[in-house]
């Protein structure tokens, strides 16, 4: 072999260069449209979230006759209230989870216009209102 031979076997740094900026193209594309996917993602995960923990309040609610406080909390889905003599939970197998942002649901009895309770998340931003990521996920009975 002559060495000639050997020096055309390998890339030149003009063809790395150039798959790199391709590469980077892409993710520069792709990216993007993935983290809006996550964001949608989490808000659903919360409205899922918010669903089971609706499904334990009704539990709570059919055993005691009333739904928990907005002093008791959610915390009265797994850990019995004093002066609760018909709680017959825990009502989650868990304890009650953050939200997809790792903030705590908001709990409210009574809730707005009219409603037996209200529970929601702010979002990513932990303010009320917002959009996309940022809107808030709310579920009321």
């Amino acid at each position: 072999m002559h060495s000639n031979q050997l020096l055309q076997k390998g890339f030149t740094l003009l063809e790395l260069l150039v798959v790199l900026l391709i590469i980077a193209l892409l993710a520069g594309y792709v990216g993007p449209k993935l983290f809006g996917e996550v964001g949608k993602a989490k808000t659903k995960t919360a409205a899922s979230q918010m669903k089971s923990i609706a499904d334990a309040l009704d539990h709570y609610r059919l055993d005691t006759g009333r739904y928990p406080s907005t002093e008791q909390g959610l915390i009265a889905l797994v850990k019995k209230p004093n002066e609760e003599s018909k709680w017959n939970g825990p009502y989650l197998m868990k304890d009650v989870p953050n939200d997809p942002w790792d903030k705590p649901y908001v709990y409210k009895v009574p809730g707005d216009n009219g409603h037996d309770y209200e529970l929601l998340t702010f979002g990513l931003d932990g303010k009320a209102g917002g959009t996309g990521e940022d809107a808030d996920v709310s579920y009321w009975q």
